[in-house]
């Protein structure tokens, strides 16, 4: 599959990208940094996020697209979902509010602080997270699915970012 920006020969491109870590933990002095494990993060005692998946449906394949990304919480949600961490039937929790903690830069308009709803998973599975159905384009592409062409679009778009 070629890059519709560069020609250049794609030999595989991925369906799924991922953050680290939320945005603001990039942005505040290491002594403040208290806890990033695998899917959670809890800055200063008072800042608490989770990684969670955006599926976005490929409209011409039965795969989905997925980005990788944080949420903020309420402390108190935040302690529900990791008590709940291993407890079968978690899936029929109550979703989350949370805002979006990832900035996707691929975007024309900032990501970060978008509504979303942590919809938890079954023991094992990482939260599905759903934006508020706002004219965003990443919201957009969430709600009415993207195309291959897309797809790789978007890895011409990170793979280019990155390199630079």
């Amino acid at each position: 599959m070629k890059c519709p920006h560069c020609n250049k020969e794609l030999s595989e491109v991925p369906l799924c990208y991922g953050i680290e870590a939320p945005d603001y933990f990039y942005k505040v002095p290491e002594e403040k940094r208290t806890e990033l494990i695998r899917d959670f993060c809890v800055i200063d005692e008072q800042f608490f996020y989770i990684r969670g998946h955006i599926e976005i449906p490929i409209i011409d394949s039965s795969e989905k697209f997925i980005w990788s990304v944080w949420a903020s919480l309420s402390g108190e949600n935040f302690l529900k979902s990791n008590e709940l961490l291993n407890v079968q039937g978690r899936e029929n929790e109550q979703p989350y509010f949370g805002w979006l903690s990832t900035e996707l830069s691929i975007y024309p308009i900032s990501t970060l602080s978008l509504k979303t709803m942590v919809h938890t998973q079954e023991v094992g599975a990482v939260p599905l997270i759903e934006l508020e159905q706002t004219d965003h384009p990443l919201a957009v592409e969430q709600r009415e699915g993207i195309t291959m062409v897309r797809v790789t679009e978007i890895a011409h778009l990170i793979n280019h970012h990155n390199s630079q």
